[in-house]
């Protein structure tokens, strides 16, 4: 029986009931997800409230922030939020909105002693707490120990920076214990950060996710760069989990810095040159190889834009290599073409979304990953 929630629009409720039908058929018979789910104002408001708001999302890397003081920003279901490294090296989530007159703090990233309101100059320590409100003696009713940012509940996992808005998420290692299953023997944790960059398209998020997580594309969208490096025969698309789905390619030697370095001992056979393709609900999406690791972050702008955070490094014993840099220049470079174009592919599919003829068809084995995420969202739903 369909569940309706009196809470959602009728154009939100409806976009639901059309992918609740659509992923209770079986994988073997499953078509893309409906059009509005995509294109819909009302199910994109739905989707801040009852996944974004609700679900535990990536800041980046830890290594980002180094150093007592160091922060960065972000919004999450139009919440302004701060990240900080606090005097004691522990990450910190607050507010990023003063506890005046509501304006936003800190922009960005950087480094602080202290977070100063551009307003009114209210001052607070690393910790959120209110150091100091500058002509507020009169005020009877003020008390300035009483005053301190809200926190938001931030995780170092596997040298990721997970962030919620959700008291109750359960913890990201309990949630995403099938990923370090899958890939614990490449040492995340020690990856190190290279680059850091953002940018926004003009496509839904959730096509820009989807095109991420099936690499039947590859051949065609990538026949400039990458799609001569995998083999569609040799790739695999099991069933993902409740927090994630996976699949794998293995590499040639075209990108060395994708294999194992030579000087690694611990991975042995294929391990040496699989590359994995974890996407993590609902908007962090991982390509990790055994040399380097790319990583792309979304946050939904309404349903025809997406905010991405793009970043990726490398392995510690390729970072330790005396061509470290040049290795990365290549694949930096190599990585920025790929990005132009799968730009151009979802971008596309955003236009396709919104002309009148178009809909739906039918699924590849190959695209296995995109109904598992549909079966997602469709779950978060309400």
């Amino acid at each position: 029986m369909t569940r309706h929630d009196p809470a959602l629009s009728t154009p939100a409720q409806s976009a639901l009931d059309a992918l609740r039908a659509n992923v209770a058929v079986p994988f073997e018979r499953a078509r893309a997800m409906p059009k509005a789910v995509y294109t819909s104002p009302e199910f994109a408001e739905a989707e801040a409230r009852h996944i974004f708001a609700a679900e535990w999302l990536c800041a980046g890397r830890a290594d980002a922030l180094p150093n007592p003081g160091d922060y960065l920003t972000m919004q999450i279901a139009g919440e302004p939020v701060i990240i900080l490294r606090d005097r004691e090296g522990v990450l910190r989530g607050m507010s990023n909105v003063c506890r005046h007159r509501m304006s936003t703090l800190l922009e960005g990233r950087g480094n602080v002693r202290s977070i100063v309101c551009p307003y009114h100059a209210w001052t607070y320590n690393l910790d959120g707490s209110l150091r100091g409100a500058p002509a507020m003696a009169r005020n009877e009713g003020f008390c300035k120990d009483d005053v301190t940012l809200p926190t938001v509940r931030v995780a170092d996992w596997l040298g990721w920076i997970m962030v919620t808005l959700n008291p109750d998420a359960p913890n990201p290692a309990d949630q995403l214990a099938g990923v370090e299953r899958l890939v614990g023997h490449l040492p995340m944790r020690d990856y190190r950060e290279v680059f850091r960059e953002e940018f926004r398209w003009n496509t839904n998020w959730k096509v820009l996710a989807e095109n991420f997580m099936e690499s039947y594309h590859l051949p065609v969208c990538h026949a400039g760069t990458i799609g001569g490096a995998s083999d569609l025969n040799q790739m695999e698309c099991p069933e993902g989990e409740a927090a994630f789905n996976y699949h794998w390619i293995i590499k040639n030697d075209l990108v060395p810095l994708a294999l194992a370095h030579p000087s690694n001992t611990v991975l042995q056979g294929d391990d040496r040159r699989i590359t994995w393709l974890l996407a993590i609900y609902p908007a962090l999406l991982v390509t990790l190889t055994p040399g380097y690791f790319w990583y792309l972050c979304l946050t939904p702008d309404g349903p025809g834009a997406v905010n991405v955070l793009f970043g990726g490094g490398m392995s510690a014993d390729w970072c330790a290599d005396p061509k470290a840099d040049q290795h990365f220049a290549a694949v930096k470079a190599l990585l920025d073409d790929v990005n132009v174009e799968d730009k151009g592919c979802v971008e596309r599919v955003w236009k396709g979304l919104c002309a009148g003829m178009s809909g739906p068809g039918s699924l590849s084995h190959l695209e296995r990953p995109n109904y598992d995420f549909a079966r997602y969202i469709a779950g978060r739903m309400p």
